[in-house]
């Protein structure tokens, strides 16, 4: 087990959330990826274009596109030679792409029956980052900060019968919090969603991953072997 880590929502937002259609699609070019790979730090479309061995003006006409869809902007402007040389940066340190995207096609776990099956909680988790897209903004609006808190650890457990205790047991002791802690009867009081889910750690890489799908599927838990006759 690894110590758990509490993270609280920061003023300066290290994570953009594309939610907008032209967004999604600045960032489905290699070359549009390539360049935002590349501007860890401010750079220009020259200077891009050196370090890339492309031309400065195919570089450019990128760079205006992901400008205009919010994923770069002007960190400053140098005047060199009687030109003037535009440095940009991007606008987050990574980018998730918002379930909001796809409007009706976006996973409802409102719909899903079976609320410890993994396509709820893939649903669940779209709805997590769908919601607070929104609200940041909002705050952002108004330059609040947004209270959101996340709780990470790794366990290992021995046997499927730990995962369940150990299931079980959170469960009761959220209840227990929840009841303890929640004021909706006063005003004024605000709603929080806590969503806790649990999902074993990935531990090979895709191509292993792959070179094992011919191969007997191992147990996972939940599963028990049955005894042949």
């Amino acid at each position: 087990m690894i110590p758990a880590v509490m993270m609280q929502g920061a003023v300066n937002q290290s994570v953009g959330v594309l939610r907008a259609p032209e967004g999604v699609a600045a960032v489905l070019s290699p070359l549009r990826r390539r360049l935002l790979e590349n501007l860890e730090s401010p750079d220009s479309a020259t200077g891009l274009a050196r370090k890339l061995g492309i031309p400065r003006q195919k570089i450019n006409y990128h760079l205006r596109k992901l400008e205009s869809a919010g994923l770069v902007e002007l960190d400053e402007e140098k005047n060199r030679r009687g030109c003037v040389e535009r440095y940009v940066r991007m606008t987050a340190h990574a980018f998730v792409i918002s379930p909001a995207f796809l409007e009706g096609l976006a996973a409802n776990p409102e719909l899903l029956r079976d609320r410890y099956s993994s396509a709820y909680l893939v649903a669940m988790a779209g709805r997590v980052v769908r919601d607070v897209a929104v609200l940041r903004e909002r705050a952002a609006g108004r330059e609040q900060r947004l209270a959101t808190a996340a709780l990470e650890t790794e366990i290992s457990f021995a046997s499927p019968a730990d995962f369940k205790s150990f299931s079980e047991e959170l469960a009761g002791h959220i209840l227990r919090l929840a009841a303890k802690y929640n004021r909706s009867d006063e005003h004024p009081s605000r709603r929080f969603r806590v969503f806790t889910a649990m999902h074993p750690v990935i531990t090979k890489k895709e191509e292993n991953a792959q070179d094992n799908r011919n191969k007997p599927a191992e147990l996972s838990v939940g599963q028990t072997k049955r005894k042949r006759r």
